[in-house]
């Protein structure tokens, strides 16, 4: 009993979403530090470059004293560190000292201030000796201002000046050692603690991340037999802004936004975290708002319409209230259109034995003898679900998401299968484009939901939507 309270109380706290951590959470760590550095450092090098390409050559049009000029001279660097940073070279790990690609990225960004100074003239004029003096010492200050700069982190790091990242280690507990060996040789880390692949369990991941907190913990290592069942708890670590790094795993699945490092000689995957985290996810959320609002108000006949049909076709009331688990497991009331009789409840448990899904944990049969006439067409049609945009607005529900089931279903669940309650359940999602009633193993749903998750985009979730349009018209899988 005691254990049922506390696990309550863990999920109230937790929050809203996996994926929305809350508004302006940086990322921590002093990576802000090292990427404030490396531009300062980057622009006064540029600044030099040109400087000094301009008093050799003499052919360049570019007074500094005038503001004009000197914008003109601002305007190139910028170019340049832009260059720089869409290609990745101000992200943490070796991408910084990937010199080749510095070179290949200031090549590109010399040929675009070439069209700047065509398009743009007589503000800049530069003469193909210029551009060519400025090439040269660009690229070669860069390179050389990034081997000093990491040569002398490097030093500091092992002389202990400089402050080392907070870590902490998530793996089965023979593996510690071996695993604190590795990090330690990087000299660069700090180990505030270890834990076992327990602490990652559905009733404790809340605790583990309010511990890493105290801990001012930045980063996390985690060993693939920890996490390999695990990946949507990436989420999890980066809605506080933690970065995680994967250690001595199977390479086989490989998951997007991953960056290859050695650790001790070891091959680490590290899942980087953004610089603002969970943007993305309230970036959802406000569309989610906006899309249920205007849909709302533009169907509004229909729903008049619907209402009307359903009163004449049988006794009862319009809308139907279900009680579904949504979000950490917590109930709420899902709306839809009523598309069976008014004790359709009732005479489910007579037709139990007709169940069609091989787990049981779903109930559904084909020619279901509960439903109306008209809730046969609105079925068809997916029209019963449009009362649903109400739990959008109202925040229980998202337009893409795994679909919420009924307390008889989720009471059934094995543990894995509550993965489906980390996210906000969703009107439509990868289990209704694919296939929808005719997938009968939970399992295949299940797997729909993780690949959901594990690979969820906003890009995603418009893929969804478009084919959802398409299933509900073709009435694919609906019955």
């Amino acid at each position: 009993m005691t254990t049922k309270t506390v696990t309550t109380t863990q999920l109230r706290e937790a929050p809203i979403d996996l994926r929305a951590s809350v508004f302006g959470r940086m990322r921590k760590g002093l990576w802000w530090l090292r990427l404030i550095t490396l531009i300062s450092g980057d622009c006064i090098l540029l600044f030099v470059a040109w400087t000094l390409a301009k008093y050799h050559t003499n052919a360049v049009v570019f007074p500094w004293h005038t503001p004009s000029s000197f914008s003109s001279l601002l305007i190139t660097i910028a170019i340049q560190i832009g260059a720089l940073a869409i290609q990745g070279n101000y992200q943490p790990g070796k991408k910084r000292y990937d010199y080749l690609n510095i070179i290949k990225t200031l090549t590109f960004a010399h040929g675009l201030i070439l069209v700047v100074c065509f398009l743009y003239q007589p503000i800049v004029e530069i003469t193909r000796s210029t551009l060519i003096w400025s090439w040269l010492l660009s690229t070669s200050f860069i390179c050389a201002g990034r081997l000093v700069a990491n040569i002398t982190l490097e030093y500091l790091r092992q002389q202990q000046i400089l402050g080392r990242s907070s870590v902490f280690i998530i793996c089965d507990p023979e593996e510690n050692e071996k695993f604190i060996s590795f990090i330690n040789k990087e000299k660069r880390y700090m180990i505030r603690g270890t834990a076992s692949a327990k602490c990652l369990d559905r009733y404790r991941r809340q605790e583990t991340l309010e511990k890493l907190n105290q801990l001012g913990v930045t980063e996390v290592f985690v060993a693939w037999n920890a996490i390999k069942n695990r990946m949507f708890l990436r989420w999890l670590f980066q809605a506080s802004g933690i970065t995680v790094h994967l250690l001595s795993m199977d390479l086989k699945p490989i998951y997007r936004n991953v960056e290859f490092n050695q650790i001790g000689g070891v091959t680490c995957l590290s899942l980087d975290c953004p610089i603002i985290t969970g943007k993305d996810f309230w970036i959802k959320r406000s569309l989610d708002f906006c899309v249920a609002a205007t849909f709302v108000l533009l169907t509004l006949p229909i729903y008049i319409i619907i209402a009307i049909a359903i009163k004449l076709d049988s006794p009862g009331p319009v809308f139907y209230r279900q009680t579904r688990i949504g979000l950490r497991g917590q109930p709420f009331k899902v709306w839809k259109f009523r598309t069976m009789r008014a004790d359709a409840e009732k005479l489910q448990r007579e037709l139990e034995a007709l169940n069609e899904t091989r787990d049981g944990i779903i109930f559904k049969i084909k020619s279901d003898p509960r439903i109306t006439r008209v809730g046969a067409f609105l079925r068809r049609y997916s029209l019963d679900e449009l009362p649903q945009l109400f739990n959008v607005l109202c925040g229980e529900m998202s337009l893409v998401g795994p679909r919420p089931l009924p307390t008889r279903d989720v009471d059934r669940f094995s543990e894995h299968h509550f993965i489906r309650h980390e996210v906000l359940p969703g009107i439509t999602g990868l289990w209704q484009v694919s296939g929808r009633s005719n997938v009968v193993d939970f399992e295949q749903v299940i797997q729909l939901d993780l690949s959901y998750i594990e690979n969820w985009s906003l890009w995603l979730d418009f893929e969804i939507l478009l084919k959802t349009v398409k299933v509900v018209v073709t009435k694919e899988g609906a019955y």
